[in-house]
């Protein structure tokens, strides 16, 4: 590991030689500087980690550095040494940038230790940084589409990024929701604060329990030591609870309890702490549905869902398959240095002729294995793997393929409309071009001239 760089300035020839050689003897790599001037140069030609100036030098002062080198090396700590020190003039340095500001005499092991915070608090900065720049390249646009459909789910999201209100994010799995969850919280003034998730499916009422709330040492058989819950953990942050539906009907009066009165207790625990979190919950059920069936507490299902939004199916924006295939097998194979592959057009047929029950974590499951395990640079149907090719099941219990579907849901449509592609196409949530396209793949007649006038351009 190469050695941490350090710049000591400082005028008196005897203090900068003992740092100097005191750094050394803790492996630093150490460039010493008598005045300004020579300490600018040390930077720009050694490009430190962390640097020690004297406040009082030659040509001037460590304040009149600052500036300088905090808008070139913002991230280097800089630690300041004078023998002149007082409250105003450490509140000066620290306000134009320094790390510390130290008074003279101080001890070598005190100066280690300063110095070794200050390059600990870099280090973390640097990785708070690197995880931010990689969360936010990572990040998944839950809008990639055309379609009318998510265009409507992103104006009613957008309106709610800067809300307080609970959300509650309807959908089928697979949809989306989670994404959409975190994209709400990204867009929120607690967007720096945690975004905590919790799939309440499968959890049963002891575990869903101490996983929301906590408990203390002691409060159950096995509560060996204290434990946080995920609404204390998100404290000023979001909780992001899925598949709220599957929560035990037990649980469900303590979180509308604690939602309302913005308090809670760790389980085993008689002291409340107050709570200050943004709730947004999800499920693939129909609450109110669940409601009805006395499945679902009607006082919380009222609570979260004071805002719905229906994320549609992946069947209900079709054209948006293409756009949201090649969206995932771009990324995909630059993650996976297969910038060179390609999707054949009979590939990309397939993925639009599909069912897509598993809706959009299908699709991008789909993607990445075949970018993964495409054994030629282009990949073909049979790289695909759609496990559910042949058919899907239509309400009346019949199988039809999806292409098939889509005919029929094409001519019902425009059936209603009297012919009408203009009307029909609002209604399908299509542009009039797709509409032509996709009539004349499946040779949809219409006695309308405009379909006609449209085939021969």
């Amino acid at each position: 590991m190469a050695k941490k760089r350090i710049i000591v300035g400082e005028d008196d020839r005897a203090i900068r030689g003992a740092l100097v050689e005191f750094l050394e003897s803790l492996d630093y790599e150490v460039t010493g500087a008598e005045n300004c001037s020579s300490i600018r140069e040390a930077f720009r030609e050694s490009n430190p980690d962390a640097a020690i100036l004297d406040y009082s030098l030659p040509d001037g002062t460590a304040l009149d550095l600052l500036p300088h080198l905090k808008q070139s090396h913002p991230s280097v700590p800089l630690i300041l040494l004078t023998g002149n020190g007082t409250v105003a003039l450490a509140v000066q340095a620290i306000k134009e940038g320094a790390e510390q500001f130290l008074t003279k005499p101080v001890e070598m092991s005190a100066i280690a230790v300063v110095l070794e915070r200050a390059l600990k608090n870099q280090r973390n900065q640097q990785k708070q940084l690197a995880g931010k720049a990689r969360e936010k390249r990572e990040s998944v646009d839950p809008f990639v589409g055309a379609s009318k459909a998510i265009r409507e789910v992103a104006e009613q999201a957008q309106r709610l990024a800067l809300s307080q209100c609970p959300v509650l994010i309807a959908g089928e799995t697979g949809s989306g929701k989670g994404v959409l969850a975190k994209w709400l919280h990204d867009q929120s003034t607690r967007a720096d604060e945690p975004f905590v998730d919790l799939n309440c499916a499968g959890l049963g009422r002891e575990l869903l329990e101490t996983e929301l709330f906590g408990h203390e040492a002691g409060a159950f058989t096995g509560a060996v030591q204290r434990k946080l819950g995920l609404l204390e953990v998100a404290q000023r942050g979001t909780v992001f609870l899925d598949e709220i539906g599957d929560m035990d009907l037990q649980v469900q009066p303590k979180l509308l309890k604690i939602l309302e009165e913005k308090r809670f207790r760790r389980l085993g625990d008689v002291q409340e702490r107050q709570l200050d979190v943004r709730l947004i919950a999800a499920s693939h059920e129909n609450l109110a549905e669940l409601v009805r069936k006395k499945k679902f507490r009607s006082d919380l299902y009222f609570r979260v869902s004071t805002v719905t939004i229906k994320v549609p199916a992946l069947r209900e924006r079709l054209e948006d398959i293409p756009i949201l295939a090649r969206h995932f097998f771009e990324r995909c194979a630059a993650d996976l240095g297969r910038q060179h592959l390609a999707i054949s057009e009979q590939a990309m047929e397939s993925l639009s002729g599909y069912s897509w029950p598993g809706n959009i974590r299908e699709l991008k499951n789909v993607i990445e294995r075949a970018v993964l395990l495409a054994t030629s640079e282009t990949i073909r149907p049979r790289d695909l793997h759609l496990e559910f090719r042949d058919s899907i099941a239509v309400d009346n219990g019949s199988e039809l393929t999806l292409l098939e579907v889509q005919r029929q849901h094409i001519q019902k449509t425009l059936d209603a409309e009297q012919g009408n592609v203009a009307r029909a196409a609002t209604r399908l949530g299509v542009t009039r071009s797709t509409l032509y396209s996709k009539m004349k793949t499946f040779a949809i007649q219409t006695s309308r001239k405009e379909f006609a006038a449209h085939s021969g351009s």
